[in-house]
């Protein structure tokens, strides 16, 4: 408990880190970095040298430091140390960190630990040290303190969804630096699904010919018009063979594991489109989807597909097509595991064909279950032949044991890891909605239409780690960005961050160091952050929850809570634009009868921090609590 209360004693401004680090205890003054700041290295330790030349790189643009390294010394400036004799507290990823007016000293056991602890003197040194360009009028300084720090988990993920939107090779390694900033260590890329196939296979050529490209659509996943005839596809584009070991190396560099995912059986509109005989209708009539309804949801996962958008099980050549895929997979992607998806697999053109349903009784496969875990058995089959491990979402824990090795993400809920603990399998947790960056943050009137929601105070509370989990076998959590309502990069950063922040928090710092409001004006701090860097991010924590019922009399009763502590709440009910000057919110508002418009918006010492919500009585209706 001490050490949360010296944190606490430091002002904002000072030191301000997400995640927040395992124990810090502050100092007096402050270490002045200039240009003639040494960096000193030791001899012969390229790695070393790699975390110093990131350092010198990162300050540039802004400070117009070129600082230097040279052999260390004890001299003042900033010492990159390598432990000779392992420090046992810090474990493979930690660092220590202590400085002082003088000097700079950051320890590690690893290249890895370094590289941390250089993000974390990063994020101490004024917001500015984020701008593209170089500043005069800041003094370049880092607080002193004495820090040791290491992860709660070892896997701590964001998957970017490539498919349904094509985000470019730049694009993604710009991503890796933002992830990485945070301590992130693993980017989750969804190469392949209906909506298109994002990596070069040169065997299959046409995975990138057809597959990579759709017909241009804008608006709502889900509403798009089908793909018209003669219609061109134009839209999409994919990672060559080159890109993909670029990103890689970049990755690596940063101390980023790329995970691929290959998303089989279903989720295989693109390849049919291009290979249409690797299903059963074999239909060549299909094209990669632009977005367009060819599913039907019933509620509880049950569900139907009106395309075929599913592998066939029972066709060798299926396996003859993975066996290509994932030896070039294999080939350009050095991380342990591949994901093969594995959710949302429909059956019933399996349960229609006369060949499958022979080949099922055969091989004595009761259901369609046991047959999608006949596949997942043959393409954990094809990746241990290839030398690595299968990944795959919860589903493939359905219809019989998996393949040895094979690691299970959770993304319905926490059931799936929960059983696959059990299971004594590795498990990454990535629950929807809580790890889910594609789900609404603030009120559904002013946020990208999607079915949940997860707003930042959620995300930042959920413990990955629920009852009857088996903690030794979670590797850690991951959140998820699937991208059909989000086309362009601030739309990527704005569903990203700050959730991200709340999850780099929860997978890297200890549990009981959580702090909400704590968290909010750090959250804050970096968005200023991100404003010098000119990055994007959601403001949607300042918006207020409103929550509607009915009164005795049968009138709508309107009630308002904040996320942030200290807003105040100003609203409207005769169509002006609220502002400081109006009502203020107190209690639960009576809506008046023929009334036609309810407007919020919150405020923060007399400034307007929220946006305008503007909420008509036919919606307020439709919002009534039962």
């Amino acid at each position: 408990m001490l050490l949360a209360f010296h944190s606490t004693m430091l002002n904002a401004q000072d030191v301000s880190l997400i995640p927040q680090p395992v124990s810090l205890q502050p100092g007096k003054g402050s270490f002045t970095l200039t240009a003639s700041t040494v960096i000193s290295v030791p001899a012969k330790q390229p790695e070393v040298q790699k975390a110093a030349a990131y350092f010198v790189n990162t300050l540039k643009p802004a400070t117009g430091f070129t600082l230097k390294t040279a052999e260390a010394s004890s001299a003042a400036g900033i010492q990159l140390t390598l432990y000779s004799k392992a420090d046992p507290r810090i474990g493979q990823e930690g660092y220590t960190l202590t400085v002082d007016e003088s000097k700079v000293t950051l320890g590690a056991n690893t290249p890895a630990g370094l590289f941390y602890g250089v993000q974390t003197l990063v994020q101490m040194l004024p917001e500015q040290v984020e701008a593209k360009t170089a500043s005069t009028q800041v003094k370049w300084q880092i607080p002193a303190v004495s820090i040791i720090d290491y992860p709660r988990f070892a896997w701590r993920g964001i998957m970017l969804d490539v498919s349904r939107h094509f985000f470019s090779k730049d694009y993604v390694k710009t991503y890796i630096d933002q992830l990485a900033r945070y301590k992130f260590n693993r980017l989750h890329l969804h190469l392949t699904d209906d909506h298109g196939w994002r990596l070069e296979i040169k065997s299959l050529p046409k995975l990138t010919q057809v597959g990579a490209w759709r017909v241009p659509r804008t608006g709502t996943y889900g509403s798009h018009d089908a793909p018209r005839p003669g219609e061109k596809p134009t839209y999409g584009g994919f990672y060559t063979q080159d890109d993909i070991r670029e990103i890689v190396q970049y990755a690596k560099d940063r101390y980023v594991e790329i995970l691929p995912e290959i998303d089989v059986p279903g989720h295989s509109m693109a390849a049919i489109a291009a290979y249409p005989e690797l299903c059963v209708t074999k239909d060549t009539t299909i094209k990669v989807n632009p977005g367009s309804k060819f599913s039907t949801w019933y509620g509880g996962g049950k569900f139907e597909m009106h395309i075929d958008n599913t592998l066939n099980p029972a066709d060798e050549k299926v396996y003859d097509f993975l066996d290509k895929v994932f030896t070039e997979v294999a080939a350009l992607f050095p991380f342990e595991y591949i994901h093969m998806g594995g959710d949302e697999c429909y059956k019933g053109y399996w349960e229609k064909d006369a060949k499958v349903q022979a080949f099922m009784k055969k091989n004595n496969l009761k259901d369609g279950d046991a047959l999608q875990n006949y596949l997942t058995k043959r393409v954990g089959q094809i990746l241990t032949s290839k030398k690595k491990k299968l990944i795959g979402w919860d589903e493939i824990l359905e219809g019989g044991d998996l393949a040895p090795g094979s690691a299970v993400m959770s993304w319905r809920g926490s059931k799936g890891g929960i059983e696959a603990s059990h299971q004594k399998r590795p498990v990454v947790m990535s629950p929807a909605p809580h790890y889910y960056l594609d789900m609404m943050q603030g009120d559904a009137s002013i946020e990208p239409p999607i079915y949940s929601s997860a707003r930042l105070k959620d995300v930042y509370a959920f413990n990955i780690l629920p009852a009857g989990i088996d903690s030794t076998f979670v590797l850690g959590g991951q959140g998820n960005l699937w991208t059909e309502q989000v086309a362009s990069i601030p739309d990527v950063e704005y569903m990203t961050y700050p959730r991200a922040f709340a999850i780099a928090e929860n997978m890297w710092s200890p549990r009981y160091k959580k702090n909400w409001n704590d968290f909010v004006t750090r959250v804050e701090d970096h968005f200023r952050r991100f404003d010098q860097a000119g990055v994007n991010y959601a403001p949607s924590f300042y918006d207020p929850i409103i929550t509607i019922k009915k009164n005795k009399e049968g009138l709508l009763l309107i009630d308002l809570k904040s996320e942030v502590e200290g807003l105040d709440l100003y609203y409207s009910v005769d169509n002006s634009i609220p502002s400081r000057y109006h009502d203020k919110y107190q209690e639960p508002i009576v809506f008046p009868q023929g009334a036609d418009m309810f407007r919020v918006i919150a405020y923060r010492d007399g400034k307007a921090i929220g946006r305008l919500i503007s909420l008509k009585t036919e919606e307020l209706e439709k919002r009534v609590r039962k």
